[in-house]
């Protein structure tokens, strides 16, 4: 399948895989790309030597196009930035902020830029910046959330901005796909269906929390402190949330309380001090699979789908 993602990208499919922190490394990334997508690595807020053997180790496992997930609230920031364009990795991907001031750098050493956006307004900040393409994430998402659904911003920032735009937020099969591509969008970017992929390294616990989930069972936290979370609901989320409701609780020490817990739940599996970041998807999750066989069965049955139908994607 063709689209603006699969030509911009040099990639089979329109399919990203989300830059899930903790959990996006070489392995799925690898997985990802060899199967037809774009992998992503998640350089966190790790420093640039470990972004950089991650890099160096996709290499090895793949001679496709991937790319890296850049959080700009970083504390490496600015170090990771330069290393990507050391490396000249194929893409990069941005998360929580305006990535503008790195933009000529990447461009000049030939890196695809992808940020993704919550709202219009930053859409077309960073498309006037010199972007190549824009993922409009809703709030279905896992992970860092705005306010506006997936079904409500697509097809605004596609109508917002002239450069190709990804859908991502409560995407998990075909029928996804082709809700994004109705909605205007060129392809999509996934996080909760790869948790559960064979090859993703996160902890055995949090792949049995996603594979148990329900519609239900995720929840947000943190708009107190200005970057709300959707999780997976769990006695630590709910004890988060409850200090959060009480004004008497100061923000230092719910700041404090959430130290670590992505780590937790993501390389240690504690259920008990660990955050299940998940979308609400993770309902419909309900096997694991090598990347692959996920990325076929989402193809196979989107291009049933679409089939005698013309698309402008």
């Amino acid at each position: 399948m063709q689209t603006k993602l699969t030509k911009l990208l040099g990639i089979r499919y329109p399919i990203m895989q989300g830059g899930m922190a903790w959990i996006a490394d070489a392995s799925l990334a690898s997985a990802v790309s060899n199967a037809g997508g774009l992998g992503i690595i998640s350089a966190m807020n790790a420093n640039a030597d470990w972004v950089r053997e991650e890099i160096r180790k996709c290499r090895t496992m793949t001679d496709k196009p991937f790319g890296v997930n850049i959080m700009l609230m970083s504390p490496h920031v600015e170090e990771v930035a330069k290393m990507v364009a050391e490396e000249k990795v194929p893409v990069v991907t941005t998360g929580a902020g305006n990535p503008s001031r790195f933009v000529k750098t990447w461009k000049e050493a030939g890196i695809k830029i992808i940020p993704v956006v919550a709202s219009t307004a930053l859409a077309k900040m960073v498309e006037r910046a010199g972007v190549d393409a824009v993922v409009a994430e809703g709030g279905e998402s896992g992970g860092h959330v705005g306010d506006l659904t997936t079904m409500a911003l697509v097809p605004q920032v596609v109508d917002a901005v002239s450069i190709p735009v990804v859908a991502a937020g409560g995407i998990a099969d075909g029928r996804g796909m082709v809700a994004a591509f109705a909605l205007g969008a060129c392809g999509v970017q996934m996080g909760t269906r790869f948790l559960v992929a064979t090859e993703c390294t996160v902890s055995a616990e949090y792949k049995r929390k996603v594979l148990a989930a329900k519609d239900i069972s995720t929840m947000v936290t943190g708009r107190r402190l200005g970057h709300p979370v959707r999780a997976i609901k769990t006695a630590y989320t709910n004890q988060y949330a409850k200090l959060e409701a009480d004004s008497n609780y100061p923000d230092e020490k719910l700041e404090e309380y959430g130290v670590g817990s992505l780590r937790k739940a993501a390389k240690d599996g504690n259920a008990t001090e660990g955050c299940f970041l998940a979308g609400q998807i993770a309902g419909m999750v309900n096997k694991e699979q090598p990347a692959a066989e996920i990325i076929e069965e989402i193809m196979t049955k989107a291009e049933q789908m679409m089939e005698g139908v013309k698309w402008d994607v």
